[in-house]
């Protein structure tokens, strides 16, 4: 049944336990200008700094997230079909509170939310791709 589970809720679930965290809450009108406050500084080989924050922390993880929802999306059993129509829910979720919810008007959530979107589409084309795949093999 974990298979079922869409990955990508997790870097959703944390974003949204980080705002409910902050002043403000979910409504945090200040959300975008905490998740770009440098954490640590990564100092470079070739003299330069890079900062590093929490919003660059959520995107690298949600992008490693991601690809493995797309390696999970080329299984075709049944459980597959769940986890599709599990990641479009939470794909409604998602645009909801970017929409609604001010703390979530950031660019980082923005690009979670896309990262939900086109795990969604590479899961039902994947599927789609393979169904057809199927059907002309057994009709040779």
């Amino acid at each position: 049944m974990f298979a079922a589970f869409p990955l990508l809720a997790l870097p959703v679930l944390l974003y949204n336990l980080v705002l409910l965290s902050m002043k403000g809450g979910l409504r945090s009108t200040d959300a975008a200008t905490q998740l770009a406050q440098p954490m640590f500084t990564i100092h470079m080989t070739s003299g330069g700094a890079w900062p590093v924050s929490l919003g660059d922390l959520f995107l690298g993880a949600s992008l490693v997230v991601m690809f493995i929802e797309l390696l999970k999306s080329t299984n075709s059993r049944n459980v597959a079909i769940i986890n599709h129509s599990l990641s479009m829910v939470l794909f409604v979720a998602c645009l909801v509170e970017f929409l609604l919810l001010k703390g979530f008007s950031t660019s980082v959530f923005f690009l979670i939310t896309l990262m939900v979107l086109l795990d969604v589409l590479a899961g039902f084309i994947v599927t789609i791709v393979s169904a057809r795949r199927d059907i002309d093999l057994q009709g040779a």
